[in-house]
């Protein structure tokens, strides 16, 4: 099970690392932005300067599993992440082939979360 949460760890780094990564690069390819909401929600979310604040935690989070250290903190920065990324497939971009990368992500989070779940014990007591 120790290989299976490195495997999970490391993957789940390297999603976090490239994709945050890549707003500071542009090293993927952008396609035009879609119309309506969808648009201009990104519209607004390249103009204003949010994609480098989302980027950056991104890849923070993304490095913390990278190396192994503080892995609940870089769990928890990436899952206030996955939430706004389900949020937006499901209620602005529901199509299929989006929601793929939004369930591989969420499997390994939780997955992770389950493997780290006693540095979560002190957030979880009533």
């Amino acid at each position: 099970m120790r290989i299976f949460t490195i495997i999970a760890r490391v993957l789940l780094g390297l999603v976090f690392v490239v994709f945050g990564s890549n707003a500071f690069l542009h090293f993927l390819p952008m396609p035009p932005l879609p119309q309506g909401v969808t648009g201009e929600y990104l519209h607004a979310f390249f103009a204003s300067g949010y994609v480098y604040v989302i980027g950056g935690f991104q890849v923070v989070g993304g490095l913390l599993l990278l190396i192994g250290r503080f892995v609940p903190l870089g769990l928890t920065i990436l899952c206030a992440i996955i939430v706004n990324i389900w949020a937006f497939h499901l209620l602005m971009a529901p199509e299929p082939a989006g929601l793929v990368p939004a369930i591989v992500v969420t499997v390994l989070e939780l997955f992770l979360v389950w493997r780290y779940r006693d540095a979560f014990t002190g957030i979880l007591r009533a």
